[in-house]
């Protein structure tokens, strides 16, 4: 949704936006960057290191959030703001959504990130697929393996100090 931005937010976006510009000065990077804002600081930043650290998950916006999660020693920012140079992706979005972000501002969208050559929308169209469309494939367990996955899941719930509420 498009919405008017604050200066504060339009001031924030710019940051993630000018992390995302460093990249075209660095060989091998991609041009995504993104940072973590609380209580009107920004509390980390993170630029797209896939290639630098050979891990296909160390997307901007998870790398800003595993450097919040460092320097505020915690892992859910219900207090956070995440501000990006483009939409995230479904694995960045998703991890938003673990931290419990309660917001994301972006600049570029998916559409503007398809056209540069990149497979975010592709991607959010496989997620809509039913699981034997997709093409990931993908093999449940059934029997004793499958079983003792979901003993370990019974036990750690179990062992939590008030009753697990199912998110069905």
């Amino acid at each position: 949704m498009k919405t008017a931005l604050s200066d504060a937010d339009q001031e924030f976006l710019a940051r993630a936006i000018d992390l995302s510009r460093h990249a075209l000065e660095d060989e091998g990077k991609t041009p995504f960057g993104a940072i973590v804002v609380i209580g009107g600081e920004i509390v980390s930043e993170g630029t797209s290191s896939v290639v630098e650290l050979a891990d296909p998950t160390a997307h901007a916006e998870v790398m800003a959030l595993r450097n919040a999660g460092k320097s505020l020693g915690r892992h859910l920012f219900e207090d956070g703001v995440m501000y990006a140079s483009s939409e995230p992706c479904p694995m960045c979005l998703v991890a938003c959504y673990w931290a419990r972000l309660p917001r994301i501002v972006f600049g570029a969208t998916s559409h503007d990130v398809a056209v540069n050559g990149f497979e975010d929308l592709q991607l959010y169209r496989e997620m809509t697929y039913p699981t034997e469309r997709r093409s990931l494939r993908e093999d449940v367990a059934s029997g004793p393996l499958g079983e003792q996955a979901a003993e370990v899941l019974r036990s750690w719930s179990a062992a939590l100090p008030e009753p697990v509420v199912p998110k069905l």
